[in-house]
C-alpha cells in the first residue's frame, strides 16, 4: 500500500495474520514502512493485531510478506452441524445477533423468514443463505461502492466480496444464527488462474454445533489456502487502514501464491 498526506496523519492498519494462524507463519508478517515511522500496536475487543503510525507529510509504503504454512484441505464440510437455540448459545456468540453498521437485521428480518424460514435448519439453512446470496448478487469491481449496507446489496442485486458476505451474515443474525464478518488472503489455490488482479477477500463464520464454520457467498465453494487477518461484525470492524485526516491511496496490490514444496 502506498499513501499520499499533505499533513501529519494517524493510521491505524489491520494487516497482520489473525493470532489463530500465528504458529503457521513460516515466516514474520512484520509491516515495513517507508520511510520509517514509530510504531505501536494493540489488540482490538474482537482480537485483531492493530498497527498504529502516524504518516508523515507525502508519500509513505507499507508493505508485509510472508509465508503460512497450511494443510491444504479446503474449507471444511460439516451438513450434521445444527443450530443452537438462542437461549443455548455462548455469551461471546451473542453480539453475533445483533444488527451493525452495514447488516441491518432489523430491516431484512422478515425477508430473511419468507426465505428461508420453511426450509433446512443448522447447515443445511446457512447453504440455503449462501445459494440465494451467491445467485442474487452479481459481482461487480466497477460498480463497489464502500458505504453499501446489506439491504442496499439486496435491493440493487450487486457488489463485491463484502457486500455479498454482509447480506449472508445479516440473514443468518436474521434467522437467530450467529455470524461474523472476516476478511484475508483467498489465493487462486486448487482452482483455475483468475484473470483479475488479487484483493483481499471476505467471507463469512458461522457459529453452528457448538463451533465458528467457514461460509464463503462470494464464491459459494470451499476454498483451499484461506489465511484469515481479522473478524468482527461487519467490514467498519475490521478495516484495513483507517486514516485519521486527509490521505489519498496511491498504490495497493495483493498476492497469495502456492510455494512449491521443498520435499
Amino acid at each position: 500500500m502506498a499513501f499520499d498526506s499533505p499533513q501529519p496523519t494517524p493510521i491505524i492498519f489491520n494487516l497482520n495474520v489473525h493470532y489463530s494462524r500465528v504458529s503457521d507463519l513460516v515466516t514474520r508478517d512484520n509491516l515495513m514502512f517507508d520511510p520509517p515511522v514509530p510504531v505501536s500496536g494493540y489488540r482490538d475487543p474482537f482480537g485483531n493485531w492493530c498497527t498504529r503510525i502516524v504518516a508523515p507529510p507525502g508519500r509513505i509504503r507499507i508493505t508485509s510478506d510472508a509465508v503460512v504454512n497450511d494443510s491444504g484441505r479446503p474449507d471444511a464440510f460439516v451438513p450434521d452441524a445444527e443450530q443452537v437455540p438462542v437461549a443455548d448459545l455462548p455469551e461471546e456468540t451473542l453480539v453475533y445477533l445483533l444488527g451493525s453498521r452495514y447488516c441491518e437485521t432489523d430491516r431484512l428480518s422478515q425477508t430473511a423468514w419468507d426465505l428461508f424460514g420453511d426450509g433446512p435448519t443448522g447447515w443445511g439453512r446457512v447453504q440455503a443463505i449462501c445459494d440465494y446470496v451467491h445467485q442474487h448478487l452479481t459481482f461487480d469491481y466497477q460498480r463497489a461502492r464502500h458505504t453499501r449496507t446489506a439491504l442496499e446489496a439486496f435491493n440493487e442485486r450487486v457488489g463485491v466480496c463484502r457486500d455479498f458476505t454482509h447480506l449472508g451474515v445479516a440473514f443468518c443474525r436474521a434467522m437467530n444464527i450467529p455470524a461474523r464478518y472476516c476478511n484475508g488472503y483467498v489465493g487462486d489455490i486448487g482452482i483455475p488462474p483468475q484473470a483479475s488482479p488479487m484483493d483481499f477477500a471476505a467471507w463469512m463464520e458461522v457459529f453452528l454445533g457448538g463451533r465458528w464454520h467457514t461460509f464463503d457467498p462470494r464464491n459459494n465453494t470451499p476454498r483451499i489456502g484461506r489465511v484469515l487477518i481479522a473478524q468482527g461484525r461487519d467490514a467498519a470492524d475490521v478495516a484495513l487502514s483507517n486514516c485519521f485526516g486527509p490521505s489519498i491511496l496511491t498504490d495497493f496490490r495483493v498476492w497469495t501464491e502456492e510455494v512449491p514444496s521443498s520435499r
